[in-house]
């Protein structure tokens, strides 16, 4: 996926590629968390589309919920959907900064080889 640790940094073009690239992963995987929790809270409180997505959305985001739950599926669904939601959003996190962190660690393996070659 990324140049290994002997070779040359990849130019500029190509690292802005990998963060585009990245950005594109990470988007796709909150619309498909979001998917989730707008179905579940739909499906499993009878909450409206509306709302369900306005909650879903809160959620995602680490804002807390909007709608107050009343069914017990619809808690236990809200409850796992709030801790999959913080894995969801390090993830995301993660897949975004990959490409920089690579490039970070990368530069300084470098600057390291060349400091031991003098």
């Amino acid at each position: 996926m990324y140049e290994s640790k002997y070779e040359e940094l990849a130019p500029i073009p190509v690292f802005v590629g990998r963060v585009f690239k990245n950005i594109l992963v990470a988007s796709g995987l909150i619309f498909v968390c979001l998917m989730i929790g707008i179905l579940g809270y739909h499906y499993t409180d009878g909450i409206a589309w509306i709302d369900s997505l306005h909650n879903a959305s809160m959620i995602l985001s680490g804002m807390g919920p909007v709608v107050e739950i009343k069914s017990f599926g619809g808690k236990i669904f809200s409850s796992f959907y709030a801790l999959f939601s913080g894995v969801a959003f390090i993830t995301n996190i993660g897949i975004i900064l990959a490409p920089a962190a690579h490039r970070l660690y990368h530069s300084l393996h470098l600057a390291d080889d060349s400091d031991a070659k003098n």
